[in-house]
């Protein structure tokens, strides 16, 4: 059975279900948060990490982004926004509304979609971001990295934050915890360094670059044919 077979776990503790979106919202305009299913139990969302300008750090991970660029899961926009400063193109792309409009509100174009429907000028993006963990979304990073594959133009690559060497590929069910209530259960996923090749290979992909980056960040480079 895959994971995507598999039924979710009851991790409630109160509270009336709620989507993901809805909580996210909510903690992006400021209300504690909590993720749920995790390893080491119950940990603070760090939303004033996404909220904030961009730092040096982000400026060196989004020195692998070259020409136009769809930023998946921008969240409130910081890497986004750093990328229109620079004058580079970039499209935001996002499933929750609020993280889009806090987006736009850093003059950044972006769309509230998932990025498995179709998206603007698929094909074409010379570079697809996933920075701040999104290497998880969905729950399953291979199917993530092959989606992402048809959505960069040949040749292009996808720009992944990975968890650092040692730390094993894993999923997990997850819950967001906020505003008194709980989300309905995800799945989210954590890829480390040592598990990027596998990864890309599974995608028809190569690892172009893997490298340290700020303090105890990592990223790699997935290029596509051309």
């Amino acid at each position: 059975m895959s994971l995507a077979e598999e039924t979710a776990p009851d991790l409630r503790r109160g509270g009336a279900d709620r989507s993901f979106s809805s909580l996210f919202a909510h903690a992006l305009r400021g209300a504690p948060c909590r993720v749920l299913g995790l390893d080491g139990g119950p940990t603070d969302l760090p939303v004033h990490e996404w909220t904030r300008r961009a730092d040096p750090a982000d400026d060196a991970l989004l020195s692998y982004c070259h020409g136009p660029t769809l930023d998946v899961g921008c969240g409130p926009g910081r890497l986004a926004a750093r990328l229109a400063e620079r004058g580079e193109r970039v499209l935001g792309l996002d499933v929750v509304h609020e993280a889009v409009e806090q987006t736009r509100a850093r003059g950044v174009p972006a769309v509230h979609a998932s990025v498995f429907d179709p998206v603007p000028e698929e094909g074409l993006w010379t570079t697809a971001l996933l920075a701040d963990g999104n290497i998880g979304i969905g729950g399953d990073p291979a199917a993530l990295v092959r989606r992402l594959r048809d959505v960069v133009a040949p040749g292009g690559r996808i720009v992944v934050e990975l968890a650092g060497p040692g730390v094993p590929t894993s999923t997990r069910w997850a819950r967001l915890e906020a505003a008194g209530s709980l989300s309905r259960p995800f799945r989210w996923s954590v890829v480390g360094l040592d598990g990027v090749a596998d990864l890309a290979a599974s995608a028809g992909l190569r690892v172009a670059v893997r490298a340290p980056f700020g303090d105890g960040r990592w990223l790699a480079v997935l290029q596509s044919p051309t």
